[in-house]
């Protein structure tokens, strides 16, 4: 990814969501795209929004931004369960406000290197459907963004695609929506004895995980309860009968929701 020098200018941002908000208008020379920021004149940045109507504002103004626009409760974040660290952190930070903004939420930010350094996003609507056009809406708005943040320093591809069949599970309704099938989990630490499960998902149950476990041996107890603040990775395994289950709620919820799929896209 070619990083743009940007220019900075102060403007003042109008609107019913968003009245009277301190912004900058970052431009890249390198690029034609402009960003809009909220900023409450400190170093660090608030997550960016999208600006409508809005007129110059004199740079020695002193009021800053207000404090329910700077720090708003990100909700689609917050209520993540499994969360990056590191690298991935810092990206996520940037992500996922952008994404909320689209009305998408984060499923996970990834860096790899394989064949060049990629950074993955994955994501979906809140009822877990996403698209060819979705993933290049979502990469034309992120891909500026990126820039002027600028969370990796070397040169990276991004790639914006939907969680997959065997998708990852990081919030409490994806373990609610996917009862009934396989998946693997870890945990951060000792639980009754182990860091990791395979087997089917039970239900939740106040702040555990229930799940029967697939591998348990003879005399063992199969039935393992997890803590949910304790979970640090958890995805669905690959079975027959999770594609049909998948394959069925994806196609019933487009239609409900008339996305039409890309050329090209299986449906």
């Amino acid at each position: 990814m070619q990083k743009g020098r940007t220019s900075l200018r102060p403007f003042r941002i109008f609107g019913p969501a968003a009245p009277q908000l301190r912004i900058a208008l970052a431009t890249s020379r390198d690029r034609d795209y402009t960003v809009f920021k909220i900023s409450d004149c400190s170093s660090e940045w608030v997550p960016w929004v999208p600006a409508l109507f809005f007129d110059h504002l004199d740079p020695t103004d002193a009021n800053t931004v207000t404090q329910e626009a700077a720090h708003a409760d990100d909700s689609a974040a917050a209520d993540r369960l499994v969360k990056e660290e590191g690298l991935d952190a810092r990206v996520a930070e940037v992500v996922a406000p952008v994404l909320e903004d689209l009305g998408f939420r984060l499923v996970r930010a990834r860096m790899f290197d394989h064949n060049g350094l990629t950074m993955q996003i994955m994501a979906e609507r809140p009822d877990g459907t996403i698209s060819v056009n979705d993933c290049e809406l979502i990469s034309r708005e992120l891909s500026p963004v990126l820039d002027v943040e600028d969370p990796v320093s070397q040169a990276y591809s991004l790639e914006v695609s939907s969680p997959g069949i065997d998708r990852p599970l990081v919030r409490r309704s994806d373990f609610a929506t996917w009862s009934g099938h396989v998946a693997k989990v870890e945990a951060a630490y000792l639980v009754e004895g182990r860091k990791r499960w395979r087997g089917q998902i039970i239900g939740l149950e106040d702040d555990k995980l229930i799940m029967k476990r697939d591998n348990a041996a003879k005399g063992e107890e199969s039935r393992a309860e997890i803590p949910l603040d304790a979970i640090i990775g958890a995805s669905l395994v690959l079975t027959d009968e999770l594609i049909t289950e998948a394959l069925k709620r994806d196609k019933s919820l487009r239609q409900a929701n008339n996305i039409e799929d890309a050329p090209g896209e299986d449906n």
